[in-house]
């Protein structure tokens, strides 16, 4: 590794990808699904489009919100947007039960969300299991341009400027990749997971074979 730079960036990445990752807080499930949410709260103002809400269906319309991921879709619901008051005027819902309300309403207009779950504590993903699950269907064949998985030379290039550039873009969406990884439950703690194992894997040398004696 002849780039301290990127040696130095490894090192901190393979520092951080061998950390056990926290666990999550836990939360009562005595939350609403997302149906009912919308059925009860929502569908008020995004059945009918009602004042420039989203309408459930339009499939335009929630793709370019979908960009953004729940997370950014959450925090629009929770302070409020434009027309729309904070937590949709019912502030009673909790935060668990905004988001499966998006999560359904994204499902509805073409989306392919995960419903998130308030009842059992959940551990924050490694970057292993969220690179096997979502990010090796593009990296592991570098399909759409994507740095192939084990590509030494794409990925050294890409980690030259450090690895906070490289999770923004994974966080943001870039090129032909959506925001995320297309798995927008992922928290930023977890994409950034999933980047450093990919950068370890892929950069990192091989460990040397035990001589025969």
């Amino acid at each position: 590794m002849h780039n301290p730079r990127i040696r130095k960036t490894l090192i901190a990445v393979a520092m951080l990808a061998m950390a056990s990752p926290a666990a999550r807080a836990q939360t009562q499930d005595k939350e609403r699904s997302g149906k009912q949410v919308v059925d009860q709260v929502c569908a008020k103002c995004h059945r009918t489009g009602v004042d420039g809400a989203p309408k459930i269906g339009d499939k335009e319309a929630w793709s370019k919100r979908a960009s953004r991921g729940l997370s950014g879709l959450t925090k629009n619901a929770i302070s409020g947007i434009r027309k729309m008051p904070p937590h949709g005027g019912h502030p009673e819902l909790s935060d668990t039960e905004l988001k499966r309300g998006i999560t359904y309403m994204v499902n509805q207009s073409g989306g392919h969300w995960v419903e998130p779950v308030g009842a059992k504590p959940r551990a924050e993903r490694s970057g292993e299991a969220i690179v096997k699950a979502q990010c090796v269907k593009c990296h592991g064949s570098g399909a759409g341009g994507a740095p192939k998985l084990g590509d030494r030379a794409a990925w050294s290039e890409r980690v030259k400027s450090g690895i906070d550039p490289l999770v923004r873009s994974a966080i943001n969406g870039h090129g032909g990749m959506p925001a995320r990884g297309g798995m927008a439950n992922l928290t930023d703690a977890e994409v950034k997971n999933a980047v450093n194992y990919m950068v370890v894997r892929s950069i990192a040398p091989a460990p040397a074979k035990a001589k025969t004696p």
